[in-house]
């Protein structure tokens, strides 16, 4: 069997990148979709900086779970924690745009059976999620991004 390997840092910034720029540059029309069909969608989740307490945004893969959103708060595959997971952690009231709509939230770390669930429901899509998981030193944190009334 082969060895999952991440592609080179640069790339996935690269990747990263692009899809903020044509988010920016379509004004929103293009860059987010609902999940489907066994494939997770993508959302803009904007959090509170947690040392400038500015407006931060991310473009991040997402699958439904109910009302609830999940997120992994994963670096790339890299270690250390991403920053919107960071900064979720000090406040965990956001804000995320999907298609079709947008709605506040609130975050928090799914744990014990629940992650279990919801970490199957990744593998279902991405069956090298744990090779991929496995390259970390830390466990890949499930983020519920619940809605806020």
């Amino acid at each position: 069997m082969p060895q999952t390997r991440v592609p080179p840092r640069w790339i996935v910034r690269l990747a990263w990148a692009v899809h903020r720029a044509v988010y920016r540059l379509t004004r929103g029309r293009l860059g987010l979709w609902r999940p489907r069909n066994g494939r997770w969608g993508a959302m803009r989740l904007t959090t509170r900086g947690r040392r400038s307490g500015r407006p931060r945004s991310v473009i991040l893969a997402y699958q439904e779970d109910g009302p609830n959103l999940v997120a992994l708060a994963m670096n790339g595959w890299s270690d250390g924690e991403p920053a919107w997971w960071l900064n979720l952690r000090t406040d965990p009231d956001a804000h995320v745009e999907l298609a079709g709509g947008s709605r506040p939230v609130r975050a928090r770390a799914a744990l014990g059976a629940e992650r279990d669930r919801l970490w199957d429901r990744w593998r279902a899509m991405n069956p090298d999620l744990d090779d991929f998981a496995a390259l970390r030193s830390t466990p890949t944190t499930v983020v519920l991004l619940e809605p806020l009334p």
